[in-house]
């Protein structure tokens, strides 16, 4: 019987369409993009327990007391950046409570113009030591 060059068996057929199928799954799985996990960015990310035990260790205190501290300082910036508009960690940055204007924006559906109305928004600046740490400046 001949068989064109081009055509394949049956069982040839279905091994391709397996890896077509496994192939497809990986190009249109997006994941939430939300989870940071998802994205790739948190593989390297310290978790709050680890952060408290670290400090633990450092300080040469229980993990109860440094988790303590943890909690009471986010505490002391969530009021403080509320009530003043702003906190700082000396070395690391500062949160600001920062207000934005109403502006006109396009809903992308439709093409059609809406009125953005004004907010307010919590920015993080880090400090310029911090940065530099980082990602040291590039040299001229």
């Amino acid at each position: 019987m001949y068989r064109h060059p081009l055509q394949l068996s049956a069982t040839a057929l279905t091994a391709i369409r397996a890896l077509h199928r496994v192939g497809a799954q990986q190009r249109f799985h997006h994941g939430n993009p939300y989870n940071p996990t998802e994205r790739g960015r948190a593989e390297n990310m310290m978790t709050k327990s680890q952060v408290v035990a670290h400090l633990a260790e450092k300080a040469g205190i229980p993990k109860k007391t440094a988790a303590a501290v943890l909690e009471e300082l986010v505490t002391l910036a969530t009021k403080e950046a509320k009530s003043g508009g702003q906190f700082a960690v000396p070395g690391l940055g500062k949160a600001v409570k920062a207000n934005r204007k109403a502006r006109m924006g396009r809903n992308p559906q439709t093409g059609e113009t809406i009125k953005i109305p004004a907010k307010t928004v919590v920015k993080f600046r880090l400090a310029k030591a911090f940065k530099d740490a980082v990602v040291p400046p590039k040299k001229k």
